[in-house]
């Protein structure tokens, strides 16, 4: 993949080089349905790209990676522009210094596809609302990840706090294949959920996440608790005549346990940020569901 440096530059000139480029190479923006805004630190930009590259596969996408550098610098504007036939669409690295790092939406938004949605994702430290930043202001759709804060479960609580249409956060997605098993293993009858429980590692925000979702949905009290992981082990389900339960231990597959049937084993591995944002892109409407759950979170946290 050719790379193009733009160094002590202005919007315009990227805008520029991008349509310059474009009818070079043959890539037109026809087909690009969204722009994804990233914004990270300098140590998480080489996987922030990459994800977001992996993920622009199933969505062709205008990647901008917004850094903050130095801002007792002077302003400076450097970006390197990524296009060709191995790129799914294009990605503009944009490093900000200066002043420059206090108004990265003025930089940001000539480089906005025009038409099309924009979702921003914070992979690592995101703003308390998102909706009400500047770069988050101009999406249609804000992507957080409590996993990288260092107290996940509170993070929940702050994004549950701030909320606004359009928000969601990977803690969710995470969870989405434990969802739609146990969503499954209803589909026979099993009796009424009496009570319930959610193990993983201590303050892993997809726990609370998932303990919320199964309580509004069967009527029933889901707690936390600890276990060793990786990531979620355990789902156990207190029947009238025994327990539904969902075991994993390994990362790939789990046990799924039903009163009067046999065990048998389904693949329920953990996934790569990749395909969690490949999801999360795959909706831009507002994920009421997201927001009842992590709201119920908020509401039960005593932290």
């Amino acid at each position: 993949m050719p790379t193009f440096m733009l160094t002590d530059t202005v919007a315009g000139k990227i805008s520029s080089q991008l349509t310059h480029l474009r009818h070079a190479m043959g890539a037109p923006t026809m087909g690009m349905v969204l722009t994804l805004v990233v914004v990270c630190d300098e140590r998480d930009q080489y996987d922030s790209t990459r994800a977001a590259t992996e993920a622009a596969r199933e969505h062709p996408s205008r990647i901008l990676v917004v850094v903050k550098r130095e801002p007792d610098e002077t302003n400076r504007l450097d970006a390197e522009i990524r296009i060709g036939e191995s790129t799914p669409g294009e990605v503009v690295v944009l490093r900000l210094y200066g002043e420059l790092t206090e108004h990265a939406d003025s930089v940001v938004s000539p480089l906005l596809l025009p038409d099309t949605p924009v979702v921003v994702w914070w992979p690592g430290e995101a703003p308390a609302v998102p909706a009400k930043d500047p770069i988050g202001a101009l999406a249609q759709r804000r992507i957080t990840d409590a996993r990288s804060a260092h107290d996940g479960i509170k993070e929940l609580v702050t994004r549950a706090k701030g909320y606004a249409p359009g928000d969601t956060d990977l803690a969710w997605a995470r969870i989405t294949p434990w969802r739609s098993l146990l969503a499954a293993a209803f589909d026979q009858p099993v009796g009424k959920v009496k009570k319930g429980t959610v193990a993983g590692p201590a303050g892993h925000p997809s726990a609370p996440l998932l303990a919320a979702w199964l309580s509004e949905r069967l009527g029933a009290p889901v707690k936390v608790t600890e276990s060793g992981g990786p990531g979620l082990t355990s789902v156990r389900l207190g029947l009238n005549d025994g327990e539904l339960a969902v075991s994993r231990h390994d990362a790939r597959l789990a046990r799924l346990a039903r009163p009067g049937q046999p065990d048998r084993n389904v693949a329920l591995a953990r996934r790569q940020t990749s395909e969690l944002l490949s999801e999360e892109l795959r909706r831009l409407d507002p994920d009421e569901t997201y927001e009842s759950a992590v709201k119920r979170v908020a509401r039960s946290y005593r932290g």
